[in-house]
């Protein structure tokens, strides 16, 4: 009969699967999260993610910590978030499946267009924001990303950017309305610099880190190169985060809205950033603008019509 495998759906209908059934064809190292490799899989004609983690195994062996990453995912149905397909709960190891995008991430992407136009630049930012304010909007807490980057936004088959990498990294509370993490040496890639100075300084953070991250995310996509380069990442988050410093324009943004949007983003106090509801109004604002045609193109009118 072979070993079943239970997968349990966001129908909450659980189905038997045997392992016969799932083609365990390849193996992408693309680290979608901070501590998962992701392999590829068909399930049923349907292509998806097998996530485990590699780093640290106790959380996923760990049956307490892997529920409520579950219910984290469950939360979460939204066009610009990875899709959560279901999860392996009674066989070792335990495993998240979720959707798998071929097109990559939009690190790789990046790494190949370089700086984007600004309406690309302005369309893929909502995306991210639209995401990133599902996530934050979650009851009864905000879901945290603590972890957006690049590498952790997915491309999927439309040109549609998706948030994933989230809900895989432990943080207790330590107030209302604040979380530490809850192994600072293992949860921080010190390579990563798009992590606010909070959070690489091991202190109580809220969700405005991941609108710091945005920030950078933003930054890079305008400017064609991440902060500071040809620095390493290592090098520029001590820049960003120890020294304090931000880096500069090195191309002109479409008017000063979106430099000052950019600039409140990775502001280094937590509460002066703003929310991604506030960042979609902006962003919707200067992508209409930028969409909208030329003056002369509207009220131009062919003669003989």
């Amino acid at each position: 009969m072979g070993q079943k495998l239970l997968l349990k759906f966001l129908t909450r209908k659980v189905i038997r699967i045997k392992r016969s059934c799932m083609d365990f064809h390849c193996v992408l190292f693309c680290m979608h999260g901070m501590h998962a490799i992701c392999f590829s899989e068909y399930l049923r004609n349907k292509e998806c993610i097998r996530q485990y983690d590699h780093n640290q195994l106790i959380l996923f062996w760990d049956r307490n910590g892997f529920k409520h990453e579950l219910t984290l995912l469950e939360k979460v149905r939204h066009p610009n978030v990875v899709q959560f397909v279901g999860a392996v709960t009674q066989n070792v190891p335990m495993m998240i499946v979720s959707e798998y995008h071929p097109k990559g991430d939009l690190g790789s992407y990046l790494q190949k267009k370089g700086r984007l136009q600004i309406h690309k630049a302005l369309r893929f930012a909502l995306d991210i924001a639209r995401g990133m304010n599902c996530l934050h909007g979650c009851k009864p807490d905000p879901i945290i990303h603590c972890d957006l980057k690049p590498k952790n936004i997915l491309l999927d088959s439309g040109g549609q950017l998706k948030v994933s990498g989230f809900g895989l990294i432990r943080m207790p509370k330590v107030s209302s309305n604040k979380v530490k993490l809850a192994n600072h040496a293992s949860d921080i890639d010190n390579t990563s610099l798009y992590m606010a100075p909070e959070v690489y300084k091991n202190q109580a953070f809220d969700r405005s880190v991941d609108a710091f991250s945005f920030g950078l995310i933003l930054y890079e996509m305008i400017d064609g190169a991440h902060a500071f380069h040809p620095k390493s990442p290592e090098e520029s988050a001590k820049i960003i985060c120890i020294e304090g410093l931000r880096p500069t324009f090195k191309t002109k943004t479409k008017g000063s809205e979106l430099k000052e949007l950019i600039e409140e983003c990775w502001n280094r106090e937590p509460l002066a950033r703003p929310t991604f509801s506030e960042i979609i109004i902006r962003l919707d604002k200067m992508y209409s603008h930028c969409t909208k045609p030329a003056k002369w193109k509207e009220n131009f009118k062919l003669p003989w019509k």
